[in-house]
């Protein structure tokens, strides 16, 4: 081959290159863009807690059992019609034990007909651990509840301890928080009290529906 026909590929050979050099930042900054799209960006919604995900509409919640401080078997129906914040917790957990405290006291602001903090432990020793736990911090608005085979991680699908649950007044789940908080948090008691609010609200909707001919 000639120098004149090499120096000719070799000069066809450069626009090739910017064009696909180009056609490949093309590429990425479409896909930077879809990403973009599909990342969820900015502040979390007015009035939302930091850490709570809240889903876009109410989930059906699993069936999980579980015993009370006599040994009783209690289920969540158990507490249809409550707004319920389930925390799953254990004594092993130091998170866990240093939230303990302020869901006892979220509980006593706001429990009541409406509203109940069920706090969820999973320790095998059962429920004697929890009653010596909440006596040693001095605990006395949560009731005890112990699931000892530890089912109900794997049911809530709970990655880790503490996780914490808000379900509504028929059983479903609102969203849920991975990991400790404040939960007697002015902003925290605030929004949890809007959410047994509008509850409340809804369910006055539904009773007069149902009334109405």
């Amino acid at each position: 081959m000639s120098a004149k026909n090499t120096d000719t590929t070799r000069t066809s050979l450069v626009p090739r290159r910017r064009l696909l050099l180009l056609l490949g930042v093309a590429g990425l900054a479409g896909l930077a863009g879809v990403l973009a799209l599909r990342t969820p960006v900015g502040p979390a919604p007015e009035g939302v807690p930091k850490g709570f995900v809240l889903n876009d509409a109410p989930r059906p919640m699993p069936e999980v059992q579980f015993t009370d401080g006599d040994g009783r078997p209690r289920t969540l129906a158990d507490f249809h019609g409550k707004v319920v914040v389930l925390n799953v917790w254990a004594t092993w957990c130091l998170p866990c034990r240093k939230e303990m405290p302020t869901l006892d006291r979220l509980q006593a602001v706001l429990g009541g007909d409406s509203f109940e903090v069920v706090a969820l432990s999973v320790d095998r020793q059962g429920a004697e651990a929890v009653k010596a736990f909440y006596s040693e911090i001095g605990v006395r608005h949560l009731a005890v509840h112990v699931d000892a085979s530890g089912r109900a991680l794997s049911a809530l699908a709970a990655l880790g301890l503490p996780t914490t649950i808000l379900i509504d007044a028929e059983g479903r789940e609102l969203g849920r928080l991975m990991g400790p908080a404040e939960w007697d948090a002015p902003d925290m008691v605030a929004f949890l009290r809007s959410i047994v609010e509008r509850e409340g609200e809804r369910v006055a909707v539904s009773g007069n529906k149902e009334d109405s001919p």
